[in-house]
């Protein structure tokens, strides 16, 4: 059941980061239910025997600094032994606090924000043009879309109906440093997008595995000639009591008390 991996993946992560506590773990525990649909679900079309198949769908991890929780994933799924687990942020792992495309399984650089659903722009403007099948899902974050460089790229796959082109929006509400709508508000997202000629969906259980994985096999199999957008409503730092919903959860470390007893099971919805 997807549950229960989604469940596997958090505890996984958890136990990741009590090897190595300078991991960003609060973006990373937003997300792992959009993960786990995107790569146990059925909507991504991957080899992991050969990452880098022209028959894959693309996946442009724009929050990397956020998706510490793929590690767990792509190891369980035969990217890179599970061996490897052990040494992350160690000298000479390529599993760094930030993840980069040396990883198999990653498409592009991670760490600057605001650049991937450019880049997913292009790509699935070439797909697109050699009449290819394969799909480009992005994940990013709200805080990102703060950046310009994205809304280009929203008016461009428009201008070009990339109907391949699917962004997931890990909307956790917040930012490095604050709450995002205390930054730049993004209330009236549905209409923003839909005005650049997107179709938006709005997914608000998001923590539900099964609800996320039936919103993204939709905007996957859509017929619509035009961009699609899932929004995503998550928690930053969902399951760790130190650091849910708290203003600086981005750079705060996990306690790793809560961490233990978490893992444990004593604390309820962990």
């Amino acid at each position: 059941m997807l549950a229960d991996k989604a469940n596997w993946v958090r505890q996984e992560l958890l136990r990741l980061n009590q090897r190595a506590p300078e991991t960003r773990v609060a973006s990373s525990l937003s997300a792992v239910e959009i993960f786990t649909a995107l790569y146990y679900g059925g909507v991504l079309n991957q080899v992991p025997a050969d990452p880098l198949s022209p028959d894959r769908d693309r996946c442009i991890i724009s929050k990397g600094h956020g998706s510490i929780c793929m590690y767990p994933i792509l190891a369980d799924l035969g990217f890179f032994p599970e061996s490897q687990l052990e040494h992350v942020c160690k000298a000479g792992s390529f599993l760094g606090g930030i993840p980069d495309p040396v990883i198999p399984g990653y498409e592009t650089v991670n760490g600057s924000l605001g650049h991937g659903l450019g880049v997913a722009t292009g790509i699935a403007l070439a797909l697109k043009r050699k009449g290819a099948p394969e799909s480009v899902f992005v994940v990013c974050g709200d805080g990102e879309l703060h950046e310009g460089s994205n809304w280009e790229a929203i008016m461009f796959a428009s201008q070009h109906q990339l109907d391949n082109l699917n962004v997931v929006i890990d909307n956790n509400a917040i930012s490095m440093l604050g709450f995002t709508d205390e930054i730049v508000s993004h209330a009236g997202f549905r209409e923003r997008f839909e005005a650049f000629g997107w179709s938006f969906f709005h997914e608000p259980s998001g923590h539900d595995v099964n609800q996320i994985n039936d919103v993204l096999m939709q905007v996957k199999l859509s017929k619509m000639k035009k961009p699609k957008v899932v929004l995503v409503d998550t928690i930053k730092g969902f399951g760790v009591p130190n650091l849910e919903n708290h203003p600086l959860s981005h750079v705060l470390p996990a306690d790793q008390m809560h961490v233990k007893s978490v893992l444990e099971g004593s604390i309820d919805g962990a």
